[in-house]
């Protein structure tokens, strides 16, 4: 996915080609020339770009000429973040808590050169943060169940439901999950 305006310079730069049906729902693609003509026809109804001298429909549906990879994208760092990651479970006690009784430790904590970042920040309950203070693991006979680490992220494969951005976007993506079997 992408916005109207990147969708755009990607058709007009080359990179990309719009999908569109003719009269009889069979797909084409077109070029920037094919699809400001394909534009005249346009519906009133649907959102249309001018410009100083044409004027067409935003496409709903490209498809890149060139494909590398997908993006990798770095997740943030956020409190928020870091409680997805671990399940909203305290990685001492292994209990499961409401965001309000967690809290974020350092593994190795700050005052002993440990780093703010994904591979040293687990989510602690508040009674356990307490009883490891500002200790190094073996010190407080306390380890995370698991080693902090970054989450992984790739576009397009949230497990979250949303809704298609457009009806046309129906023919080509199936967001029904108990057909699709996800792997980490």
């Amino acid at each position: 996915m992408c916005s109207a305006r990147r969708a755009i310079t990607l058709l007009f730069l080359g990179h990309a080609h719009v999908v569109g049906t003719d009269e009889d729902d069979q797909y084409f693609t077109h070029d920037v020339e094919s699809w400001i003509d394909r534009s005249t026809f346009a519906n009133p109804e649907m959102t249309i770009v001018r410009s100083v001298s044409n004027q067409f429909r935003i496409p709903e549906i490209i498809v890149l000429s060139l494909f590398d990879r997908l993006p990798k994208k770095q997740v943030k760092f956020t409190r928020e973040n870091i409680y997805r990651r671990d399940a909203y479970r305290c990685q001492y006690c292994e209990n499961r808590f409401e965001t309000k009784d967690l809290n974020l430790d350092h593994v190795i904590p700050r005052d002993k050169k440990g780093r703010t970042s994904w591979d040293n920040v687990v989510t602690s309950c508040i009674p356990c943060n307490t009883r490891k203070a500002n200790k190094l693991p073996e010190q407080a006979h306390m380890f995370p169940r698991r080693q902090p680490k970054a989450p992984s992220w790739r576009p397009l494969f949230s497990t979250t439901q949303r809704p298609l951005p457009c009806v046309s976007w129906g023919h080509f993506i199936d967001l029904n999950e108990s057909d699709v079997a996800l792997t980490e």
